[in-house]
């Protein structure tokens, strides 16, 4: 477990570049190289800040130039690069006013979402909850950032699905782009993975309960803690975020 007070990226930005494979993937060939680009980028194995070189990717996929063009080009539509004409294509920096704005619009979807929820949830839905929160407790106790990091996104999905509106989830995914690199910065911060399991109990305690107002509370607590965790870490890490 970190020892440090400051928050680390560990296991969030290895040396080596760890692109996913495309026959893992599905769809065209650039509809592939994009989907493992675009992994690599929000999971921190290219950082912000850093060039793209278009040769090393396609010699660690196996494609030709056209594709990898074709995949920069939509994630530069998505600012997760930076394309500049005569010097290169960067990853973008992380921007405190897009993770402001995501996470005002994945808080406003989300506290209608437990607050619909806590009205109508099931004991079969109750019931994927509490294993959820099972796994993410075993992933806590052994300090794994990553899973923990699958299971949080996991639980905020069921809760979106519980919602029965089928396209609650992706909005609240597309709301959430560039949020989701932030987060990934400060679940290794001591103490940080434990505290959201407290506050992710809560909610789902909330829930049981049939206290729509006990759910938005505890949401909007839980929901909070990125901004005010990430303030100090932008000014602490310029590296990381672009000046606002």
């Amino acid at each position: 477990m970190l020892q440090s007070d400051e928050p680390k990226l560990q296991g969030a930005i290895p040396r080596r570049h760890r692109l996913r494979p495309i026959s893992e993937l599905h769809g065209s060939l650039a509809q592939r190289v994009y989907i493992s680009v675009k992994e690599a980028i929000l999971t921190l194995q290219f950082r912000p800040g850093e060039i793209l070189r278009k040769p090393g990717i396609c010699a660690e996929l196996g494609v030709s130039r056209s594709p990898v063009s074709e995949a920069i080009a939509r994630l530069g539509v998505e600012h997760l690069v930076d394309i500049v004409p005569q010097t290169g294509t960067f990853v973008a920096r992380l921007s405190m006013d897009e993770v402001r704005e995501g996470a005002f619009l994945r808080e406003a979807l989300e506290l209608a979402a437990v607050e619909r929820v806590a009205t109508t949830i099931t004991r079969d839905q109750l019931a994927q909850l509490h294993r959820n929160l099972e796994a993410q407790a075993k992933l806590v106790e052994a300090g794994d950032f990553e899973g923990f990091y699958q299971a949080d996104s996991a639980m905020h999905a069921l809760i979106l699905s519980f919602t029965g509106f089928g396209r609650a989830e992706h909005m609240a995914e597309t709301a959430w782009l560039h949020v989701n690199r932030a987060r990934r910065l400060m679940l290794p911060t001591p103490g940080r993975m434990q505290a959201t399991l407290a506050e992710h109990h809560a909610i789902v305690a909330a829930l049981a309960a049939g206290d729509a107002e006990a759910a938005r509370s505890a949401a909007r607590l839980h929901l909070g803690k990125l901004i005010t965790s990430l303030e100090p870490l932008a000014a602490a890490r310029p590296d990381l975020f672009s000046p606002e």
